[in-house]
């Protein structure tokens, strides 16, 4: 029997006689409804025309996630007091339940998007409601883009309604052709906001980690908040690990209940949450509970503030979810969960300070997450580049370039992008493409279901408790009685039809011989062959061998050597092992899964498998080169032949017939990182250099730059012939760099005749003598010289132009005075100095008036006779 009562009070009935009216006008519609209004239980039903009124329809409502299918599907069966499968069922990965007769199904937008690519016309269904599209999962957006294609090319009968329960609806109208805007608005109780930081500073979050201060905080704040108020206590947190150790710290509550709701929760669990409890709850849960599910009597939302989002590094090559700050719009959905029924109160465990700085709404998946299995879908859909889909925003041109790297090595798509038959049956097969690559690959080598099962583990998160080794966690899902092996299982089940269902499809000969994944996006060797015509047999090994042969194709860029205290990939990536890791020691592993640490240089394992180097080399076999090396290391040239595998070296032995022009870039490379100091320069050498760069300083051309720069970029025209005669640092270093310099003079113009008249070496000053200049400063040249050997000079001498600062020495050659303007010096400063060393030194003269005396470089004794 229909539960007319509950369905009566539910806020949205109030919007549907206007989204009846845009569906029926324009076919298409936005509903905007905050949560627990029934925009995802009695809007499919009433469409669907299963409450008594209007035409009997089949609608198909599509989730972001499992626990919210299977959520919205209970709870809809439930009002119209049927069983689920009847006329609302659902369909998750791995599990249908859905009647001859059903008129809404429910699935997620995987499913969607699988059964979109085998049915683009999507027979039978008359209305298509995408709920939560305001989370910007990247499932969502492309089912939307898809859905919008198919109304426009082939079905304009479809009617689509695009659900949202923030008010950002704009974008959507305009991507669903102008839809018309229908907003309900449900009963918004006032939310008081406390600001509950903590006492003292925690560490950001960093990858995965969480600080576990902070949680030990968020558990305190959620006994406070149940001292404080009445009600269900609802506390957000990032991840499954994070609920687990929170409902540790909580430990007994005595009369309270504290539950967990997440994606891998049992399911009489999530019906616990979905219910009324009997007793007072905590309810732990991830963001699925913003929007995606009502759980009743909150009255009390403790919000730790922080969200899971997918990130990618194309440098590492490593892609994971991240903990991040939620923004501030997740922050008012979280909120508004604890004011749908009565008043409450939310506990935000930051300062209030804070709340200004975090981002505005969290990012939307398609610019930060891997966009591989998106590509590949586009390209199944026929727009490679996703250039004419209708998407909130376009896909990043880096992260779909590196995208079709990846879909091209493994043979998914042609050089134009076109997707090939391989292409389509990895699109079938339902996980990323590099799993299925494995998956395909691996069970043509054998072992077909114990395959599956590695797919599988590697499909999810795995609980912590499994750890990083994939063959342990491999044998734990095996023997768990956890609703993780259940799952586990269900996807093995899955995993093995869909490659039954695959193998069957056209694939031709190239397509099945396309080799690993590398990089650069190049296919490596036909894998029905290795290195010496044969194909690596891991069940020789037992499952171990089998498990990384599994990782070692999904992620073959993430083979590793173990170099030292850590592990090189063939990527050029270093990684590390946690302390204790069962696999630390292995000479070589498979890492499936690793994040960078925040402070470490280095990536930590957080998943691998061992393999031995026949594996790593059949699974990275395009990164596999071997040739002659000649570098500048360890100051001098180094010549040898290295046999790689990506950034590991194999084997290497020396080279002796180097190419005579690899030696002269290394060459070149050890004169630009040790600088010309390799060459020799004499002292003439050295002070042409600087003459001629005073020269290039202050008059210009046709004088050279002989800075290091402008050296490197005419090494031709002054190392030669010398530098192509050289072969290691010896000889470098009998190269005359002051006749190599020399070659650089303006010869051609003449003007290299007036070096000396322009920049001499030495000066004549009034004694006779010659002084040398000195150039090191291009700024101004110096000229040391004793004071005595300066009388009778008012004007200071010049080069090029440039007044000569002149260093007046005691007799004795020490700094007396400095000074540009000697007429001045004689008049102002010359006294002080005669005051200060005339009684030092009585034997030279110091005449009174020295800019009349005559110049000596003599003591007066020798100028008496």
């Amino acid at each position: 029997m229909i539960r007319h009562d509950e369905l009566d009070a539910l806020p949205v009935r109030g919007a549907l006689p206007a989204l009846h009216d845009a569906l029926d006008r324009h076919g298409t519609a936005v509903l905007v409804a905050p949560p627990g209004t029934g925009k995802t239980t009695l809007v499919p039903l009433a469409l669907a025309g299963l409450l008594g009124e209007g035409h009997a329809r089949r609608v198909v409502v599509a989730e972001p996630r499992r626990i919210a299918a299977r959520a919205a599907a209970r709870r809809m069966a439930w009002l119209l007091g049927e069983k689920v499968g009847e006329s609302v069922g659902y369909t998750v990965r791995g599990e249908r339940v859905v009647g001859r007769h059903a008129r809404v199904e429910v699935v997620t937008t995987g499913v969607l998007l699988q059964r979109l690519q085998r049915d683009q016309e999507l027979a039978g269904v008359d209305v298509v409601v995408l709920d939560e599209c305001h989370e910007r999962h990247l499932d969502a957006d492309t089912v939307a883009a898809f859905l919008w294609d198919v109304r426009e090319a082939l079905r304009p009968e479809l009617r689509l309604v695009a659900a949202s329960a923030t008010t950002d609806a704009q974008v959507w109208a305009r991507l669903l052709g102008g839809a018309p805007v229908v907003e309900a608005h449900g009963v918004s109780h006032p939310v008081e906001v406390v600001w509950a930081p903590p006492a003292r500073p925690v560490r950001p979050p960093h990858g995965m980690r969480v600080d576990p201060a902070l949680l030990t905080h968020v558990a305190s704040v959620v006994r406070r908040a149940l001292a404080e108020r009445a009600g269900d206590v609802l506390c957000f947190l990032p991840g499954v690990g994070e609920i687990g150790r929170v409902a540790g710290l909580l430990g007994d509550l005595g009369d309270v209940d504290v539950l967990e709701v997440h994606g891998r929760a049992p399911a009489d669990v999530q019906d616990a949450v979905l219910a009324p409890g009997r007793r007072r709850r905590v309810v732990l849960a991830t963001a699925v509970a913003e929007s995606s599910l009502t759980v009743p009597g909150v009255r009390v939302v403790v919000d730790s503030g922080l969200a899971r989002e997918p990130r990618v590094d194309h440098a590492r090559g490593l892609s994971a979810l991240t903990t991040v700050r939620a923004s501030r719009a997740s922050g008012r959905q979280r909120a508004g969960r604890a004011g749908r029924e009565a008043p409450g109160a939310v506990y935000r465990c930051w300062a209030e300070a804070e709340e200004a700085r975090l981002p505005a709404h969290p990012a939307p998946e398609i610019k930060v997450a891997d966009l591989t299995a998106f590509a590949l879908q586009a390209a199944c859909w026929g727009d490679p580049d996703a250039s004419g889909l209708a998407l909130p925003d376009p896909p990043p041109g880096g992260a779909m370039a590196a995208a079709r790297e990846v879909l091209t090595a493994v043979g998914a798509v042609d050089s134009a992008g076109r997707a090939t038959d391989r292409g389509r049956s990895l699109a079938r097969l339902g996980v990323h493409p590099r799993l299925g690559r494995a998956l395909l690959d691996a069970s043509a080598v054998g072992g077909g279901e114990r395959v599956a099962e590695v797919v599988a583990l590697l499909s999810e998160e795995l609980p912590r408790e499994y750890g990083d080794d994939l063959a342990a966690a491999l044998r734990g899902a095996r023997r768990g009685g956890d609703a993780y092996a259940a799952r586990w299982r269900a996807e093995v089940r899955r995993l093995r039809a869909a490659v039954s269902e695959v193998s069957h499809g056209p694939r031709s000969r190239k397509d099945r011989e396309v080799g690993p994944v590398t990089p650069e996006g190049k296919a490596s060797e036909p894998l029905s062959r290795a290195r010496d015509g044969s194909v690596p047999r891991p069940g020789a090994a037992g499952d171990a061998g089998l498990v990384g042969l599994v990782a070692a194709l999904a992620f073959p860029e993430r083979v590793a050597r173990l170099d030292g205290g850590s592990y090189l990939m063939v990527s050029g990536t270093r990684a590390e092992l946690t302390d204790g890791s069962p696999l630390w020691g292995a000479p070589w592993i498979a890492v499936a899964v690793a994040d960078r640490p925040v402070g470490r240089r280095h990536a930590r394992v957080q998943l691998a498998a061992v393999v031995d180097e026949d594996v790593a080399g059949f699974a990275a076999g395009a990164l596999r080169a071997a040739r002659g090396e000649v570098r500048w290391g360890d100051g001098d040239v180094v010549a040898r032949r290295v046999e790689r595998l990506g950034a590991v070296e194999l084997a290497v032995r020396p080279l002796a017939d180097a190419e005579p022009g690899l030696v002269r870039a290394a060459l070149l490379d050890g004169l630009r990182q040790e600088g010309f100091g390799l060459l020799r320069w004499s002292e003439e050498a050295g002070v042409l250099r600087q003459r001629l760069a005073f020269l290039h300083r202050h008059i210009g051309e046709p004088w050279p730059d002989v800075s290091d720069e402008a050296l490197h970029a005419r090494v031709d025209e002054w190392l030669e012939p010398e530098l192509g005669r050289a072969r290691r640092r010896a000889d470098l270093a009998r190269i005359d760099a002051g006749r190599a310099l020399a070659r650089l003079l303006p010869w051609a113009s003449g003007a290299a005749v007036r070096l000396d008249e322009l920049a001499p070496e030495r000066l004549t000053v009034p004694s006779g003598s010659r002084i040398r200049v000195d150039y090191a400063d291009p700024e101004r040249p110096v000229l040391a010289v004793k004071l005595q050997e300066m009388f009778g000079l008012d004007d200071s001498p010049a080069v090029a132009g440039v007044p000569v600062l002149v260093h007046l020495l005691s007799p004795a050659g020490r700094p007396a005075a400095v000074t540009a303007d000697l007429a001045s010096f004689w008049r102002t400063g010359y006294r002080a100095v005669r005051a200060e060393l005339r009684g030092r030194y009585p034997k030279h003269p110091w005449p009174e008036d020295p800019a009349s005396a005559e110049a000596t470089r003599h003591t007066n004794a020798r100028l008496r006779r």
